[in-house]
């Protein structure tokens, strides 16, 4: 496993031994940086059920500013810390070893938010859409920000969660990635005015 573009590309990157595990694979990497925008300097980003740390290293490599990384795992935790020593991106980093519900409580009550969210649970276990249920209910998404959902086919994933609304969805083998913004409201001159005249 290794970083793919960006200033540390080519940097070999760590993880915890076992099958539990499912590091994002190259070319669903490859094609996740394909879709999203080029230029991500400045970019926040989120990285729940973060693994190895993969994906925002992959992020910072190409530019993003700061990166949130969330995994429960001790054995997570240890790759992760390890992988951005390696590549000295700890100073641009925040890894919280805590479940993804309680860390979105969290970063919440903090008032953080977000330009990219990354969602990456275990498949077939409905996390996916338990985790885009709570993003859609909160504030950790900025105005023009993009969810991204790494699941499996059989998946469950629903077109909208409140104002989140999903805008493409591409498939590579049994893996699929879901892309999820805020729909924008209605313009000003559809809604009844507040004094009920029109």
């Amino acid at each position: 496993m290794r970083v793919i573009g960006g200033n540390a590309k080519g940097r070999p990157l760590k993880a915890p031994k076992g099958r539990a595990l499912r590091p994002t694979a190259a070319r669903v990497k490859e094609a996740l940086f394909n879709i999203l925008p080029r230029d991500l300097s400045g970019m926040r980003l989120l990285d729940l059920f973060a693994g190895t740390g993969n994906v925002t290293i992959e992020a910072l490599s190409r530019g993003a500013e700061q990166a949130v990384l969330v995994d429960a795992a001790p054995a997570s935790g240890r790759a992760i810390r390890a992988n951005l020593r390696a590549l000295a991106l700890t100073e641009r980093t925040q890894l919280l070893i805590m479940p993804v519900e309680r860390a979105l409580r969290r970063l919440e009550r903090q008032r953080e938010d977000f330009d990219l969210v990354f969602i990456d649970p275990p498949y077939g276990r409905m996390l996916a859409e338990r985790t885009l249920k709570k993003i859609a209910q909160g504030s950790i998404l900025r105005p023009s920000g993009i969810v991204v959902a790494e699941h499996g086919v059989r998946d469950e994933i629903a077109q909208r969660y409140g104002r989140l609304e999903m805008h493409a969805r591409r498939r590579y083998g049994d893996t699929m990635l879901s892309f999820f913004k805020w729909r924008h409201e209605e313009n000003a001159e559809t809604r009844t005015p507040a004094n009920g005249t029109t």
